[in-house]
């Protein structure tokens, strides 16, 4: 096995280029390698990669992090207060295709080296921003969103052009593992920072340090050309199964389309069209968990009188730190056990990837259900059924990726991924943490004010991510339909 590897990759380093090279229509020689140098050079790209990712997710949850103190800095309701994940995803979704469209024409290498340099800049700057200042501190978070796009559009089709095969999907879920790691981590610095400091604008000084670094590797490590590896194009699957395309060794093939017939070819794939709403549906909910979570966990205990309500400067973070521990630990064993339980029931059944999904996802709202109905009354069994619902949701990432990089054609990867992010951005989590919100000043307004009603107000509105939980295993259901055609197709 691992002389095959090595003449593979020595067969793959005498083959295409890809991205900037595609796009230059050169071809370089056939060169002498070792079997081992490629294979070091691949991780230490994956690892750079993955420390991009854990950079990118912690930027991401360090506002819901220290999200009762920034309401209070700011003196903000429930709907301003969502208004600022609302506008850091759209910034997000609306970028996304537009880095999709340069990433798979232009060098990725120097796209992702800008977003790093952009985002982190943006963020060290946003934590200068005085309490008078509300507008700028919601654009800030609106700017880093745009340097976010550039990263995880691109980054997971470097990876798909490093491996194939069964590794393809390993190295894969270890790249989706720093999504709910980063996430974690983000809560906990923030929280962390806060607490040591007394000063919640610590919290955003520390990531662009991390994304100093981040570029110096990138710089250091990552090739100027990724070269794909495709001695003949293998559609993977993720028991390891190779489905041969039509597509001859060293041959060198250049995206001849234009982006809108990309897009239209996209848009007759029943199954990316249906996995992507799947994952606009796990979107929404994880977005809505992700902003609110923390401080309704804090509200909960109020109520119990476990903690008193927050009148002092900084608040108490402790639900931020335990929620981001949570989120790391699920978020680990959910994407192994996804990966390893598709690799598994692939052998038997070729729909087992988003049934897979339907299946979590269906477990995990009637989770994130049961946890909201007994917070009121026992805080430890809703932090039981919360880690419980994070957990299958984390199940699907890999899988849900693995699904689009096999039905869909390796030239228009790069575009599908961000039209997924588009449209999952724009019907999910761009939406949700303000819709939460609005609700929850909806009901307050209705009522007598009070810390009961405070904390109900966000409980009824939790309530809508189940639902929209069993509508997302809907659509992986009407995905397994499909599922065989397409990738049949991608292989053409």
């Amino acid at each position: 096995e691992h002389e095959d590897t090595g003449l593979l990759l020595q067969t793959v380093f005498e083959g295409q280029n890809y991205g900037a090279a595609a796009a230059d229509g050169t071809q370089g020689p056939p060169v002498s390698v070792s079997r081992n140098s490629p294979a070091k050079r691949d991780c230490l790209v994956v690892a750079v990669l993955c420390f991009g990712n854990f950079i990118n997710f912690i930027d991401w949850f360090i506002v819901p992090g220290i999200l009762l103190d920034i309401q209070k800095y700011f003196g903000l309701s429930d709907g301003k207060t969502g208004l600022l994940q609302t506008v850091f995803t759209l910034c997000y979704m609306l970028a996304a295709p537009i880095f999709g469209y340069l990433g798979d024409r232009y060098n990725r290498k120097i796209i992702l080296g800008a977003g790093i340099f952009f985002w982190s800049g943006v963020t060290l700057g946003s934590s200068f921003i005085t309490e008078s200042h509300y507008r700028v501190f919601v654009l800030s978070r609106g700017l880093v969103g745009i340097g976010s796009a550039s990263y995880s559009t691109i980054a997971p089709t470097i990876i798909a052009d490093l491996f194939e095969e069964g590794k393809r999907t390993t190295v894969l879920s270890i790249f989706y593992i720093f999504i709910p790691v980063g996430s974690g981590c983000g809560y906990m610095l923030a929280a962390g920072m806060a607490k040591s400091t007394g000063d919640w604008h610590w919290a955003f000084r520390v990531t662009p340090c991390m994304g100093g670094l981040a570029l110096l590797l990138l710089i250091l490590l990552v090739p100027h050309r990724i070269q794909r590896k495709t001695a003949a194009h293998r559609a993977l699957s993720i028991s390891g199964t190779i489905l041969e395309a039509d597509e001859k060794p060293y041959v060198h093939r250049t995206a001849k389309t234009t982006w809108c017939q990309d897009v239209g070819s996209l848009v007759k794939n029943c199954s990316f069209v249906c996995s992507s709403l799947g994952l606009t549906a796990m979107a929404f909910v994880t977005g809505a968990l992700g902003m609110w979570m923390p401080l309704f966990l804090y509200r909960a205990q109020v109520v119990q009188g476990i903690v008193p309500p927050c009148l002092q400067e900084s608040c108490n973070s402790s639900n931020s730190l335990i929620f981001g521990g949570i989120t790391i630990g699920t978020g680990i064993l959910g994407i192994i056990a996804g990966a390893e339980a598709a690799r598994r029931l692939r052998k038997r059944n070729n729909k087992a990837d988003p049934l897979i999904c339907a299946t979590s996802m269906f477990i995990s709202a009637l989770c994130l259900y049961i946890a909201l109905m007994v917070a009121q009354t026992n805080i430890l069994s809703t932090f039981i059924f919360i880690a419980f619902g994070e957990l299958f949701l984390s199940v699907n990432w890999a899988v849900v990726t693995d699904i689009l990089l096999y039905v869909v054609t390796p030239r228009r990867q790069s575009t599908a991924i961000a039209l997924q992010i588009l449209l999952s951005h724009l019907l999910g989590d761009a939406g949700s943490p303000y819709l939460i919100g609005l609700i929850s000043n909806a009901i307050q307004a209705r009522n007598v004010p009070s810390l009961q009603w405070s904390f109900q107000s966000m409980q009824y509105s939790f309530v809508i991510c189940a639902f929209v939980g069993v509508f997302g295993g809907g659509f992986f259901l009407l995905t397994s339909f499909y599922i065989e055609e397409d990738r049949k197709e991608a292989q053409r």
